[in-house]
C-alpha cells in the first residue's frame, strides 16, 4: 500500500492515541523517548517524534501486532509509514 507523508503522520497520530489508552505501553514509550507526559502534546506533531514512535512500535512484534489490530490497520502499513517518514532504505524497506 502506498502511503503519503501526511498519511504516515496521521497513522503515527492514531498510534499515539491508541497508546494513550494503554498506560503501560505509553509509559514505555515515554521512558524510552525521555519525554515527560506534559511535553507530549507539544511535540506530538513533530515528524521526528512520529519516526521515534513508529520505531518504538516496530521494535517488538507483539507490540506491533497489538497496536495494528487495535487501530484496525495492517502491520505492514505501520512499517510503510515509518519508511515514508524516515526515508527509503530505512530498515531495509523501500516505500511503495
Amino acid at each position: 500500500m502506498a502511503i503519503s507523508q501526511q498519511g504516515a503522520q496521521e497513522l503515527a497520530t492514531d498510534i499515539l492515541l491508541a497508546l494513550a489508552e494503554r498506560p503501560e505501553q505509553l509509559a514505555g514509550f515515554l521512558g524510552t523517548s525521555g519525554l515527560e507526559p506534559s511535553a507530549l502534546r507539544q511535540v506530538a506533531s513533530r515528524p521526528e517524534i512520529a519516526v521515534f514512535l513508529l520505531d518504538y512500535i516496530v521494535e517488538q512484534d507483539d507490540r506491533l501486532l497489538e497496536i495494528a489490530e487495535g487501530i484496525g490497520r495492517d502491520p505492514r502499513d505501520i512499517m510503510a509509514a515509518r519508511t515514508v517518514l524516515s526515508g527509503p532504505g530505512s530498515y531495509g524497506w523501500e516505500a511503495d
